[in-house]
């Protein structure tokens, strides 16, 4: 009685942690949503990633608990990421995609209603305002043409992006030559 007792505590320990690491990962993520305007699916999605990662992980540690033989886990664990990885292997971009989505959220500059510039060569870039960060894509109203497009989210990661004024470089020109002419 006295071993079940243990792994009693030992359960309620790691559901007590569990819950408290949830909270503070609710509070950093309302933390960065105050910083920038994003969509409530978005947000809801981030939050089911990081739940499940936290849940996942709380799992493994009870299984570990309640006796479930590590070689065992091993096992399970090394065969569900080998199924995984082999289905992810042919989606590739799928997975990077999610990925950036998840740094862009967190760690990067770009929010909705920016006005920004994507450099794809020394010759040619995108010229935009984002109008939407999804999971896997972000939408891009294009300057002058006001056409939409979509693009992958590595693209943001991969790519270099710099912050532009709504009208780019027509507005800066326009500024410079009023200032010479006051």
């Amino acid at each position: 009685m006295e071993i079940y007792y243990t792994k009693i505590i030992e359960s309620i320990v790691v559901i007590a942690i569990f819950i408290v690491i949830r909270m503070v990962m609710n509070r950093l993520i309302n933390k960065t949503i105050t910083d920038k305007v994003l969509q409530k699916s978005r947000i809801q999605l981030i939050r089911r990633a990081i739940h499940f990662i936290l849940l996942l992980v709380s799992l493994i540690i009870l299984m570990v608990i309640w006796g479930v033989k590590q070689s065992e886990l091993a096992v399970f664990v090394g065969s569900l990421l080998t199924i995984i990885g082999v289905a992810f292997f042919a989606q590739w971009s799928l997975l990077s995609n999610i990925t950036s989505s998840i740094i862009i959220f967190f760690g990067h500059s770009v929010k909705i209603g920016d006005s920004i510039s994507i450099m794809e060569t020394k010759d040619y870039e995108i010229r935009g305002e984002v109008l939407n960060i999804g999971l896997f894509f972000t939408k891009v109203k294009m300057y002058p043409t006001d056409e939409e497009i979509t693009l992958p989210n590595n693209i943001f990661i991969q790519k270099t992006i710099r912050k532009v004024n709504h009208l780019g470089d027509e507005l800066q020109n326009s500024l410079t030559i009023n200032q010479e002419l006051l």
